[in-house]
């Protein structure tokens, strides 16, 4: 199991994946991530100082990913811990552990003072690991992501 930054020849594999995984997850493809621009270019998403996006590769098959990126059109000391998915053949190993602690090192590193989340009631298992990791669930969203059809908001104090 490789976990690196992504690379720009990772968009078309990151792309199918992130849309497969959302597609069994039953998450809608109006309001979420599915309908993001960014999705089908991904590396370019995440060429600021202060974002990153990290891809989970295993047998030389790209298998997930996740990222930190600025609060979109919110406080700049807010990070989004952004398009965490992961293939079902990788679930259940540890991962999602691994790439939250990666993700939030590079926060912290950033200077960002908290990490926001957004997500779905049907995510349980995700919520359970946020929760693990120190995610507090909020009353309301942060910023403007776009993703209307996500009703469930986290936040964690990075400092």
């Amino acid at each position: 199991m490789l976990i690196r930054p992504i690379n720009e020849s990772d968009n078309k594999q990151i792309a199918v994946i992130l849309r497969e995984v959302l597609v069994e997850m039953d998450i809608p493809r109006i309001g979420s991530a599915f309908e993001d621009p960014e999705i089908d270019k991904m590396y370019e998403s995440y060429q600021s100082n202060r974002s990153r996006y990290f891809i989970v590769e295993e047998n030389n098959k790209i298998l997930g990913g996740a990222g930190i990126n600025e609060l979109k059109n919110g406080d700049i000391n807010i990070c989004e811990l952004q398009k965490m998915y992961f293939h079902k053949s990788i679930r259940g190993r540890g991962i999602g552990d691994k790439m939250i602690e990666l993700c939030l090192d590079f926060a912290v590193e950033s200077n960002y003072k908290k990490c926001y989340i957004e997500t779905m009631p049907n995510m349980v298992n995700a919520q359970k690991l946020y929760i693990k990791k120190g995610f507090e669930y909020i009353d309301n969203p942060l910023g403007y992501t776009g993703h209307t059809a996500c009703p469930v908001w986290m936040l964690k104090n990075l400092v």
